[in-house]
């Protein structure tokens, strides 16, 4: 009984935090991308979980969904679902206006996660 008190407890105790784990919503990502219009080089001094819009040219598939971008000021690994880059109908040497939010790490290179992504005509 006493265990299973326990366990009830640590459920509730961490399913309510769950939520402040989770950063933030991807609406309130994008409202603050469009507003965020940076360069690669820019991407360095912003915070984790930055809403930034980046345009440039999708120069390398790394591996799985991650790719590299380049514009006029560097390069940076972009993370595009498959869903996002097949809907877009990208391939490399695409330009293209990616919103996503700025993911720092603490071995490896910072990072965009893709939210949306736009094909440009050039």
């Amino acid at each position: 009984m006493k265990r299973s008190l326990l366990g009830l407890g640590f459920v509730v105790l961490f399913g309510f935090s769950a939520p402040s784990w989770a950063g933030k919503d991807d609406h309130v990502i994008l409202k603050e991308a469009l507003n965020n219009v940076v360069t690669v080089s820019q991407i360095a001094k912003l915070a984790d979980e930055t809403g930034v819009t980046l345009i440039g040219q999708i120069t390398k598939h790394v591996k799985s969904d991650h790719y590299e971008l380049k514009d006029k000021s560097g390069t940076i690994g972009v993370e595009i679902d498959d869903d996002i880059w097949q809907r877009a109908g990208l391939k490399v040497g695409d330009h293209v206006r990616v919103v996503g939010e700025v993911d720092t790490h603490r071995y490896k290179p910072t990072d965009v996660e893709v939210i949306t992504v736009e094909k440009l005509v050039h």
